[in-house]
């Protein structure tokens, strides 16, 4: 495995998690590298099921630690909450959890913020997830951020508390929203620091020493690629970078030094929030596939959007981050379907257009040109081994991997760890 990075190839919502779970059983280090809670990993296996939103789902391997590198930004209510419920249900994490102070803090005033700023665009709003995560990027960027180092210290946590809130306030009033009291945050902060002191330890040289003597690490990878802050679908992106050269800026790794760069994708599309998704159905077929998918969002509950597989992108997905393997998910999702269509490409004005041809705006007006295959109309939950799926299966497995010009490497049949097939 050497170093394995696991990223989404479409909006999120893959099952990463999963896939993620399966392959941190032989990791020395599982590493979430960008992000926040805004992130959401259903993860069910021997223990129960679980959704993460922070914690790294490589923490279920005893033998494994666990890393929330500086590219993160964290809610520490969220993640406290999270690790009370792993204690729970008696997953151990003392001696296994190591947070960076590098980390910046999602503070109450970023949440009313995003919330506001939400409300003020109306009909052209984005559709975050509502967590805080763009405005605490924005005050990471503009040299506004709270840092956990910034929480070790009493002293200097006050001193930037006071100036984020003369700053801040003075924008929750004008917006319509009652000022926030620093007294009041500093008394739940200060309590939140004695709670995860035992966990802050920058993890820089546990990284560097696994990957010195080439140890199996995992690297976490959060949303999907085409909520990337560049290359996504702009506006309608999350507040980070989440593609391959991201491990750097996040997590202090040379990109030099990916092994392995998992794409994992459905075997259709669901997206959740605004945004434009050239397959999206709107027929009785989207409602099946979010039916019998479950597609309703980790983090917040929404309705996914849902959708044919769109070749176009995942092609693009597997160039710009140079994928050596795809991962289907659900594939047992369309086992009731009759037929199947995979978006090859997409035409605009009788031309044939490339995702990267144009901006968001763009992608509401391109019509996708489909391949339509046979649907197997088997059941295929549960199924490990490959030569036991249908024909019809195997055949749209291969029509993904010509499209895309990636070998996939793991196809999940269901939602438990052992249901699925390693070729």
């Amino acid at each position: 495995m050497a170093v394995t990075l696991i990223i989404g190839a479409q909006w999120g919502d893959e099952g990463k998690g999963k896939i993620i779970d399966y392959i941190a059983q032989n990791s020395k280090l599982v590493v979430r590298f960008h992000g926040g809670n805004n992130a959401g990993h259903t993860v069910i296996n021997q223990y129960g099921k679980f959704a993460m939103h922070l914690i790294p789902s490589g923490i279920f391997n005893r033998k494994s630690k666990s890393i929330i590198s500086n590219g993160v930004v964290v809610d520490l209510e969220v993640l406290l909450d999270e690790i009370e419920m792993l204690e729970k249900n008696k997953i151990s994490i003392k001696g296994k959890l190591f947070i960076s102070p590098r980390c910046h803090l999602i503070m109450p005033y970023h949440k009313l913020l995003d919330s506001l700023y939400e409300k003020t665009k109306g009909k052209a709003k984005t559709g975050t997830t509502g967590r805080g995560i763009g405005p605490v990027m924005a005050d990471k960027v503009s040299y506004n951020g709270i840092r956990i180092w910034d929480l070790m210290d009493k002293k200097i946590f006050s001193q930037k508390l006071k100036t984020q809130l003369i700053l801040k306030n003075k924008i929750l009033t004008s917006l319509g929203a009652n000022p926030l009291s620093q007294k009041g945050i500093e008394k739940k902060y200060f309590k939140f620091a004695k709670e995860i002191k035992p966990y802050i330890c920058e993890p820089y040289s546990t990284i560097e020493k696994a990957l010195f003597k080439k140890e199996n690490i995992l690297l976490e990878g959060a949303q999907g690629m085409f909520l990337d802050n560049d290359w996504g679908t702009y506006p309608f992106a999350t507040a980070s970078n989440v593609v391959s050269g991201a491990i750097t800026q996040g997590a202090g790794i040379p990109p030099k030094k990916l092994d392995t760069i998992i794409g994992v994708t459905k075997a259709y599309a669901t997206r959740v929030g605004e945004g434009p998704f050239p397959t999206e159905l709107f027929d009785k077929t989207g409602e099946t596939l979010r039916k019998v998918g479950g597609e309703f969002g980790t983090t917040t509950g929404r309705p996914r959007r849902c959708g044919w597989l769109d070749a176009e992108l995942i092609k693009f997905a597997c160039d710009i981050n140079g994928f050596t393997e795809l991962a289907i998910t659900k594939l047992d999702v369309l086992d009731n379907l009759p037929k199947i269509k995979i978006c090859t490409h997409y035409s605009l004005n009788g031309k044939k257009v490339r995702y990267f041809d144009g901006d968001a705006n763009f992608l509401t007006r391109v019509k996708p040109i489909y391949k339509i295959l046979k649907g197997w109309k088997k059941p295929t939950k549960g199924i490990t081994k490959y030569v036991n799926l249908p024909k019809e299966a195997k055949d749209y497995l291969k029509t993904i991997e010509k499209l895309t010009n990636a070998k996939i490497k793991y196809i999940s049949t269901g939602p438990k760890r052992e249901e699925i097939i390693k070729l």
